[in-house]
């Protein structure tokens, strides 16, 4: 309904105040937001980025183009990209194989990513996704990515429901589990709900063994507990890719990555600061390196602190709107929040 027919229903009850009802309907309709509106942009806003975020649940749709260029076109990561390549190439040749009549090797699609935050493990298990759509091996290649708060619930009988519907998103394409062993429980915990959902998806595996591919990941360590916790895991999970640290060099490279993305550029002084401040970073990193996320982090406080700089100017030229000077990655290396 729009304003005039709402306004004009609403003032053949008013009587003598209609003028005042009048300017409150108004004010209603200024006001408060429509909600079909509301949620066409958010519909519109969820197609442009081809992303579904709900419950601790995100929905990946594979985008256009060729995923292996895109695996290559990845900073660093030259053992993962061979290991990704090598069993696509397995994968093809034991589909020519069964096209042909031949017996074929048995192939498990189900993978384990471990290595630290940062490193690459999400974007390489949307490209796998793609892959393997492209080989025929899933139809959508599709990735709902999670973690155990998406698939733990907190009573009862409620986690297994709630795993399975992730899982169901997931059919055709990748489920991708990051943090995969926080769902084993510590040592003397037994009232823990992460066993429930790791039956649940050992039992969905098997069932849906043509439409279903798992990944997790996670902490080198942690990741060989987790399978360790179960003889079904141990079974279905036996091919590992490890993923590395980035080096001082590749954390510039991601750096500037995001500065060509955005529009900027270094000074010259800036230029080799930004080197020796990544390797000094690395060569001091602990457990918790944020690897490419911190790349990113310092990024974004230092186009803040570029912004601090020029903000009493006006009449800015477009070489000191775009140029990074080594101040501004000085207060962007500096942030406490960037680990």
């Amino acid at each position: 309904m729009d304003f005039k027919e709402f306004a004009n229903k609403f003032l053949k009850g008013c009587g003598c105040v209609s003028i005042i009802c009048f300017v409150v309907v108004a004010l209603i309709c200024i006001f408060v937001p429509d909600e079909e509106e509301e949620n066409k942009d958010e519909n519109q806003t969820a197609q442009t980025e081809q992303v579904e975020k709900r419950d601790g649940v995100i929905v990946n749709e594979p985008l256009e183009g060729d995923p292996y260029q895109e695996l290559d076109e990845l900073i660093g990561l030259g053992s993962v990209k061979d290991e990704v390549r090598s069993l696509a190439n397995f994968v093809k040749l034991q589909k020519q194989r069964e096209a042909k009549g031949l017996k074929t090797a048995k192939v498990s699609y189900h993978l384990v990513f471990y290595g630290s935050p940062g490193t690459g493990k999400t974007t390489v298990a949307r490209i796998v996704g793609r892959i393997y759509k492209d080989l025929g091996v899933l139809k959508r290649g599709h990735t709902v990515e999670t973690d155990r708060a998406g698939l733990c619930a907190q009573y009862v009988g409620q986690t297994g429901p709630k795993t399975d519907s992730v899982i169901m998103k997931a059919l055709d394409g990748v489920l991708f589990i990051d943090e995969a062993y926080s769902l084993v429980p510590e040592q003397g915990n037994g009232n823990d709900y992460g066993q429930e959902a790791i039956s649940t998806i050992l039992k969905r595996m098997e069932d849906y063994r043509d439409r279903l591919v798992v990944i997790v990941a996670g902490y080198k360590n942690e990741m060989q507990r987790f399978i360790d916790s179960n003889p079904g895991l141990q079974s279905r999970f036996n091919r590992y890719i490890d993923f590395p640290d980035y080096t001082g060099g590749e954390l510039a490279q991601i750096f500037k990555m995001y500065m060509k993305k955005n529009q900027y550029t270094l000074s010259a002084d800036a230029e080799q600061y930004l080197k020796e401040r990544f390797e000094y970073a690395v060569a001091h990193k602990d457990r918790n390196f944020g690897n490419a996320r911190y790349a990113r982090n310092v990024f974004e406080k230092s186009i803040q602190a570029q912004a601090n700089r020029l903000g009493g100017m006006s009449n800015l030229n477009k070489e000191q709107l775009t140029e990074l000077t080594a101040d501004d990655l000085k207060a962007g290396f500096a942030s406490k929040s960037n680990i």
